[in-house]
């Protein structure tokens, strides 16, 4: 696929390994945080952009945690998160933008890590069209929403293999950061406390935190989702 990225001027080689199925099985705290670092790349008839992992967020389907999609099971729009590993969980959030995850761990456990952030290191000008709103290129894939943006992840992607070679979104071995922090997850109403955001360390393209808790009623409101 590609080859060499254009980014202001000058070319960037994808790392060239991608990363492995095997690499994925672990439990979802565990392979979260050796994302970051990792290469997205994403080939598209307008161009190819590629984006280095700077934050995830790790979300269990083990009965463990009520803020994942799985927790009730294999839902329709949740199913993909029960694998195989490497499949992307494309998700509509809030009816305004479009989430991507990464399923992990064997099949049948339902886990799955969230792109939550990234710098983005090649197609930096057509990344730059697709994010019209970003001022200064830290932004530009600086939270889940914006990040996919970017790459021009959408409802298609859904199920895309992105450990094969051939695909049109796929996930390559980087250079792991010098130090990784952690935290809670960010905007979620539930299972508030797991330290399941990670992040390198000092990296000024991290999204910024919103502490998540229980969701305040407005009026005419009668439940939470």
């Amino acid at each position: 696929m590609v080859g060499r990225l254009a980014r202001g001027g000058r070319a960037l080689t994808p790392p060239d390994r991608l990363v492995t199925a095997d690499e994925l099985l672990g439990p979802v705290d565990v392979v979260a945080p050796a994302l970051l670092g990792c290469w997205v790349v994403t080939d598209r008839p307008e161009g190819s952009v590629a984006v280095r992992l700077t934050e995830v967020e790790a979300y269990s389907g083990e009965g463990e945690d009520p803020a994942s999609h799985a927790h009730r099971g294999p839902t329709p729009r949740a199913a993909i998160m029960f694998g195989p590993p490497g499949r992307l969980y494309v998700y509509f959030s809030y009816g305004v933008h479009w989430c991507a995850n990464v399923v992990v761990g064997p099949a049948g456990r339902a886990s799955a890590v969230l792109l939550r952030a990234g710098e983005v290191v090649a197609g930096e000008d057509l990344a730059a069209v697709r994010r019209p709103s970003a001022k200064v290129a830290r932004d530009l894939a600086r939270g889940p929403a914006r990040l996919t943006a970017a790459l021009g992840i959408g409802p298609d992607d859904g199920g895309a293999d992105v450990l094969d070679p051939a695909s049109s979104v796929r996930l390559h071995a980087g250079e792991p950061p010098s130090a990784v922090s952690a935290g809670p997850r960010v905007g979620i109403s539930r299972a508030t406390g797991l330290p399941w955001r990670f992040w390198e360390t000092g990296a000024t393209s991290v999204s910024a935190f919103r502490p998540g808790g229980p969701r305040r009623r407005t009026a005419g409101q009668t439940g939470t989702s």
